[in-house]
């Protein structure tokens, strides 16, 4: 309620993190004290080591070093954009552990999982972590399985997708201290007038993003992007969807320009292409994760289709 002492929000930052996510994030406290005339919430931005940490635009976030203690913290969230897997920092998994253990609430923001991920502290909850760094989270702890939801809060741990969504989980937030009605207000600010919910998609639907409107082909690339690890063959995939093999050809090649074999092997290769950027993968690796059956394989059909081998697109 607004007699009660500020929520404390902390912000880790890490360098390459995405304003929109951030802002997201932290603007829907700012518009709270404003619309209730009150020090509701109060947030400070950290990095390791403090200073200046640059965003993917490059724009510069003043922050503190590491908080030391408690220090009143209420909820503290890992804000990280492109390949988090490459941001090692022992001195951020370890503040994360310790304010875990003192009672702080821990969350992550479009790829702050990943680092939650990799201080061990996502066992045995529910998360969910930005769809471009999905699958280089589960190739690297597969014990651990991401839920394709905007947002998920699961106890002491807070997890959401990033882009704009942190406005639909700062609602939520808002709501459960504040009450609906003044988290509406909030939105409103905003001009954030559909709040979606938690379990709603990250991304446009298969219809969607491949522009198709045949239900069976639908359910062929739904099918074959949640198994390219282990492709289908074209049988297997006709089945699901309904139709014969040839007649599955004919719809790949009449509504998508391509047949069935090379638009699985272009949905594989964009997976190994997000895997050789946000993983710490080797090639090797990324070969199996993605179905080929040998690196030298892999390689070959990268660079026919790219132009360039995989340890130059890592390298980029």
């Amino acid at each position: 309620m607004i007699g009660e002492r500020p929520q404390k929000f902390g912000h880790i930052v890490l360098p390459g993190f995405a304003l929109m996510s951030y802002a997201s994030a932290v603007e829907p406290l700012r518009a709270a004290n404003l619309l209730a005339g009150a020090d509701l919430y109060r947030w400070t931005s950290f990095s390791d080591g403090g200073g200046p940490v640059a965003s993917s635009s490059g724009a510069l976030m003043e922050t503190a070093d590491l908080p030391d203690a408690h220090d009143g913290l209420h909820t503290v969230l890992v804000v990280a954009g492109g390949g988090p897997s490459q941001w090692r920092s022992p001195r951020i998994d370890g503040c994360l552990r310790r304010l875990a253990r003192l009672g702080v609430r821990i969350g992550g923001v479009s790829g702050g999982p990943y680092v939650l991920a990799r201080a061990g502290l996502l066992e045995g909850y529910r998360f969910t972590v930005h769809w471009e760094h999905a699958a280089a989270l589960s190739e690297a702890f597969p014990e651990l399985r991401p839920e394709a939801a905007r947002f998920i809060a699961d106890r002491d741990r807070l997890t959401c997708g990033g882009g704009i969504a942190p406005l639909d989980m700062m609602h939520t937030l808002i709501a459960e201290r504040l009450g609906d009605a003044f988290a509406r207000q909030v939105s409103d600010w905003f001009l954030h007038t559909h709040v979606d919910r938690p379990s709603d998609p990250q991304r446009g639907s298969v219809v969607e993003r491949y522009g198709v409107h045949h239900a069976g082909l639908a359910a062929a690339l739904g099918v074959m992007e949640a198994n390219v690890s282990a492709p289908l063959s074209r049988p297997a995939v006709a089945a699901y969807a309904g139709v014969s093999p040839r007649h599955l050809e004919r719809l790949f090649v009449r509504h998508l320009g391509m047949g069935f074999s090379a638009r699985y092997r272009r949905i594989r290769l964009d997976q190994a292409r997000r895997l050789l950027r946000q993983s710490p993968l080797s090639i090797t690796e990324v070969a199996m994760a993605t179905g080929f059956s040998s690196a030298a394989h892999f390689s070959r059909s990268y660079r026919k289709a790219t132009g360039r081998s995989p340890g130059a697109e890592r390298s980029a």
